[in-house]
């Protein structure tokens, strides 16, 4: 199969299923307009997250890695009117690109958008969070994990992107993005407080996958 007819396939589940309204598009053509790199999650992946979201009933929500906002958008829609959304950003022209969406979608009042590199900014938080949502950085990935069971209540949900990488994860000498999904991937092998998975997908964003993790 070809990439033309993944991308034929999230267009027809999108149409059908997904329901992206003028808030996110925008949010997307904003993103593209300001130079941001066109790496947010597709929109089918984006409505995963708000149906995970939405089936824990969460909360409190823990990102890294804000980009323009698209995935927070998805997220922040699956809290109650007093849940909260904390996302971690360490560009300030993505987090000023991602304040505009947010806004623009009406979520203000449940996004915290904290500026500055997530290894500094994850040990002064406080949990717990019912779900995690990791897109950030790739080498850091292990050391975001760790910080995220830490504070995720039991039960919690851990979602890490890009974990396939085209999948070039099953290469012991990967580059330096796929030696941390690996580093992160090894960690977890050995990490008794969670039991995860991956699943390889394809879409408009090619060939990747996420891992999913659930705290015990």
């Amino acid at each position: 199969m070809s990439d033309a007819v993944w991308r034929d396939v999230d267009s027809y589940v999108e149409d059908r299923l997904v329901g992206e309204d003028e808030a996110l598009s925008a949010a997307i053509r904003h993103s593209a307009a300001t130079g941001l790199p066109a790496i947010a999650v597709s929109a089918a992946h984006g409505k995963l997250l708000n149906l995970l979201a939405m089936s824990i009933r969460a909360k409190r929500i823990l990102e890294i890695g804000t980009l323009g906002g698209y995935s927070a958008i998805w997220l922040a829609r699956a809290l109650p009117e007093d849940g909260q959304l904390v996302t971690l950003e360490i560009d300030l022209r993505n987090a000023e690109v991602a304040r505009r969406n947010i806004a623009r979608a009406g979520l203000n009042a449940r996004v915290d958008i904290k500026l500055g590199p997530a290894i500094e900014t994850l040990p002064k938080l406080q949990g717990p969070f019912d779900m995690a949502f990791i897109d950030a950085d790739k080498e850091s990935n292990a050391a975001y994990f760790d910080h995220a069971v830490r504070l995720s209540r039991p039960g919690g949900i851990i979602i890490v992107d890009n974990v396939v990488r085209d999948g070039h994860v099953i290469e012991a000498n990967g580059n330096a993005q796929v030696q941390g999904v690996r580093r992160m991937m090894d960690a977890i092998h050995a990490d008794t407080r969670v039991s995860a998975t991956a699943v390889q997908t394809v879409g408009v964003k090619g060939y990747d996958g996420f891992l999913m993790a659930v705290v015990r």
